[in-house]
């Protein structure tokens, strides 16, 4: 358990506040924190602009990102193409109108149910921009009315980030964009460069490639997302080669230069690239400038990060700070349970820690997800593991589904039988890491994986094809030793 804080909470100086907990901005943490706080009994505010309910999660990152990438296997057909051609599509001309439709409709039905569950639990919402006056009162603006003033006994800040743009690069929103620009483009590009191989640049790497874009990836790093398992990575790679994705590797951009047609993207080699749309994906900024920090006694770091303890409380004991403005991981799924942590040590209630395995998904095409640590990690750690391997193609839902480059591996430790590791490529691969997440949290090892019953034909069926495969390995080794 943490530690409670101990004492009730203070009321502020001028007398009673008018609330217990304001929370400033309304995406995941913000969200799950002021909720939370409501169903502790406290009296709960929560500040956002009137066009960003649900924050840039619902607005203009996770969901419309990955919604785009749900109406893109629809449409283009690509995950039947091994049942009924490589020419297989469902629709031949497909417009951002097309995309853009299943979209916003998710986005509405997802502002609905945040503005029900806030309203439910008796959150009041206050429409505008916060920003502290000091370090108990905010200033909210821009909700249609003059400068309203609120005071609070704790105050959570949960405001996000927004793509970074450097200096060098002069965006125009319709040539040269970031990740949040994607969503309003006005046709699909025939030719794209995403400058940058991180999570959100190869998403929209690979979501764009199989709509048929000509897509180049420039990364200045030797290989991308460097934190996931290399033979995984590899096999992403070999299928966003399939769809005609160019990478170019430790190279770094020196300038883009705007056409009327399009642009040039300039590397520092000398290459010169010619795309309609220039895409880049620099890393996030927390969005912290406009909060006046300094009057609660605060600061940011150069990316507009906020410092926080172990409780997600920041130097000022009462203001708390959860979700991607603190930095790593900056998941959506973490940053909700960060809220609601938070929530509970400010109210003072007893909370325990996030779990330490925390599953990363990587929605590119085909998807990612992985948790615990990787085989380089292990290595460099040096801990034994024995590698177990299913692929989709040996299954009867991997032919039915025609999925013939899936796979699920398992690393295991031959000393104890645990999990250390499950990575998963393809279909559902976002879905199914739960059930080795489970295992592991639960400290469960391959024996339990190797005796358990999985419905047939399912692709979970590939978590006991694996435990097999590694405790073939072990027993083998074990004969050569016994």
């Amino acid at each position: 358990m943490k530690a409670l804080m101990g004492t009730a909470p203070s009321r502020h100086t001028r007398g009673v506040s008018d609330f217990d907990v304001l929370v400033l901005g309304s995406g995941p943490g913000g969200q799950r924190a002021a909720i939370a706080a409501a169903k502790l009994g406290r009296r709960v505010a929560i500040v956002d602009r009137r066009e960003m309910i649900g924050g840039v999660c619902i607005n203009t990152g996770t969901i419309p990102s990955k919604t785009l990438r749900e109406a893109v296997l629809y449409l283009t057909g690509l995950n039947q193409r091994e049942l009924y051609g490589q020419s297989y599509r469902v629709k031949d001309e497909i417009t951002v109108a097309d995309l853009g439709l299943r979209t916003q409709h998710v986005i509405g039905r997802e502002v609905d149910v945040i503005r029900s569950q806030l309203a439910r639990n008796h959150v009041t919402v206050l429409t505008g921009a916060g920003r502290f006056v000091d370090p108990n009162t905010i200033a909210v603006t821009g909700g249609g009315d003059r400068e309203r003033r609120v005071t609070a006994d704790r105050v959570v800040i949960a405001t996000g980030t927004s793509p970074a743009r450097p200096d060098t690069v002069e965006f125009d929103d319709r040539t040269v964009i970031d990740s949040d620009g994607i969503i309003h483009l006005d046709r699909i590009p025939e030719t794209m460069v995403v400058v940058g191989a991180g999570v959100i640049g190869i998403e929209y790497a690979s979501m764009f490639a199989a709509l048929g874009t000509k897509v180049t990836v420039v990364e200045r790093r030797e290989r991308m997302l460097e934190f996931c398992d290399l033979e995984i990575i590899e096999a992403l790679k070999y299928h966003l080669r399939d769809l005609a994705v160019t990478f170019r590797f430790g190279e770094t951009v020196a300038s883009v230069e705007r056409m009327d047609g399009g642009a040039i993207t300039v590397l520092e080699s000398g290459k010169r690239i010619p795309a309609d749309t220039v895409m880049y994906s620099a890393g996030r900024q927390g969005m912290t400038a406009e909060l006046g920090l300094e009057a609660a006694g605060l600061g940011a770091d150069h990316r507009g990060r906020i410092k926080v303890d172990a409780n997600y409380r920041t130097a000022v004991p009462h203001v708390y700070a959860v979700g991607d403005v603190i930095g790593f991981p900056s998941l959506a799924a973490t940053s909700m349970e960060q809220g609601r942590l938070a929530a509970h040590h400010a109210c003072g209630e007893p909370v325990a820690e996030i779990h330490e395995l925390q599953p990363i998904g990587i929605y590119t095409i085909p998807e990612i997800s992985f948790v615990g640590r990787t085989e380089d990690a292990l290595t460099e750690a040096k801990i034994p593991f024995e590698v177990g391997v299913s692929r989709y193609r040996e299954l009867a839902r991997g032919q039915i589904i025609g999925d013939s480059y899936g796979m699920l591996k398992l690393l295991v430790s031959p000393e104890d039988r645990s999990l250390l590791g499950v990575h998963v490529f393809g279909t559902g691969a976002t879905e199914l890491v739960h059930i080795g997440q489970t295992v592991m949290g639960c400290g469960g090892t391959v024996d339990y994986l190797v005796n358990a019953v999985f419905n047939y034909p399912t692709l979970a069926e590939s978590y006991k094809v694996a435990a097999l495969d590694a405790m073939n390995k072990m027993r083998h080794i074990a004969r050569l030793t016994g």
